[in-house]
């Protein structure tokens, strides 16, 4: 009998419309990934790896970005808690490093980027604009000196914690300890403001949030957090919050993780935070759940998030914040499993044509795949002119 390739309408149309506008990707943990396994020096990098070869190991390369219609992605420079002082600040340079040393690499499919403008002429260019995002305030070392340097290096958004607190901010997993935010850490947004730095306010804690929310006289961005109406977790996004984000102007760039998208798997994740509680373990120390997941007696009824889950995300922010006030953040190379359907990059038309499916119109999609976080950083960059 001959076969036939079976044609999705739907899938055709996201492709089309994400070769049309960028999607801008808020979170992607690849120079992490790539360190983790070769090494903090760039050469061994790429003595290691080609990335314009599909590697089954990772969540990302350049074959699944063009698949995926990647046309903008925010690289993670990402501090473990554990590293603080000399040795984060060592860290975060060296994966800044990582990633220039990629564009570099590959000139033809990453164009660095350090403007909405830049993004959007490497992305007519054909080639993926890279940004950077360092994911976790500690890198700094209570610097603002070291601040202002990773801006002047490419850093676009600074998370302000990632999961434990930092002296001057309070994480969403962690024990409050200032309340929010400390008079530094006002300072540390003013200065973000200052240069044009995003202010990233995935990882903290709700009151942290508000204060940041208050201090801010530019948009801000969640890079990877979901709706915590939705998934009761931590890490999600208040709806209090959620509806100040028109006001500021910023935008919330729904995440994939499953622990955040899936009401099941947040709720079994409870149960091993609770089990390393019990065993004087702590559930935020990636480190030490990894290592207790490998022997716990509950890892194998770990549900499995889908597709479905995530675009109720999309589903509820649109009817809280508004069309134009959502992004994608997807945290690709950042968690060890995604959602069914999402288990890639190069599976992002599966979401634009579900989104479509939903109702969404084209017009929709394009704002959401990166008109929006394309705006709130360029107005980043005016109220950062109109402050020198």
């Amino acid at each position: 009998m001959e076969s036939r390739v079976v044609h999705n309408p739907g899938i055709d149309r996201a492709r089309a419309l994400l070769s049309s506008v960028p999607l801008v990707d808020g979170h992607n943990d690849l120079p992490w990934a790539l360190r983790e396994k070769f090494g903090s020096d760039p050469r061994a990098i790429l003595a290691g790896i080609d990335l314009a070869v599909e590697q089954p190991d990772f969540h990302t390369d350049l074959v699944k970005l063009r698949r995926g219609g990647v046309g903008g992605q925010f690289w993670s420079v990402y501090v473990p808690c554990q590293l603080t002082g000399h040795a984060a600040v060592s860290a975060v340079l060296e994966q800044i490093e990582i990633v220039h040393t990629l564009a570099a690499r590959y000139p033809a499919d990453l164009g660095l980027a350090y403007t909405a403008d830049q993004a959007e002429s490497a992305f007519a260019s054909g080639r993926v604009a890279s940004l950077l995002g360092a994911e976790g305030g500690h890198c700094i070392a209570e610097s603002i000196g070291v601040l202002r340097a990773l801006y002047r290096l490419g850093v676009r958004y600074l998370t302000l914690t990632h999961n434990d607190n930092v002296p001057w901010a309070d994480s969403a997993t962690d024990v409050p300890n200032v309340g929010g935010l400390s008079d530094f850490g006002r300072e540390v947004v003013a200065e973000m403001n200052r240069l044009g730095m995003l202010v990233d306010l995935s990882h903290v804690a709700a009151t942290t949030m508000r204060d940041a929310l208050d201090a801010s006289t530019a948009p801000v961005i969640f890079s990877h957090s979901s709706c915590h109406a939705v998934t009761n977790h931590p890490r999600n996004v208040p709806d209090d919050v959620l509806k100040r984000l028109p006001d500021n102007g910023g935008v919330l760039m729904v995440t994939f993780v499953p622990r955040f998208v899936s009401p099941a798997i947040a709720a079994w994740d409870d149960r091993m935070a609770e089990a390393m509680a019990a065993v004087g373990e702590k559930h935020a120390d990636l480190a030490a759940r990894e290592r207790f997941f490998a022997t716990w007696e509950g890892r194998d009824e770990q549900p499995e998030a889908t597709l479905a889950e995530v675009v109720a995300h999309f589903e509820y922010a649109r009817e809280v914040v508004g069309i134009d006030h959502i992004g994608v953040g997807g945290d690709y190379d950042g968690c060890p499993q995604l959602p069914r359907g999402l288990e890639n990059v190069g599976t992002y038309p599966a979401l634009f044509n579900a989104l479509l499916d939903a109702g969404w119109s084209e017009d929709d999609c394009a704002k959401v795949a990166g008109r929006n976080v394309l705006r709130v950083l360029r107005s980043a960059e005016r109220v950062a002119a109109e402050r020198t």
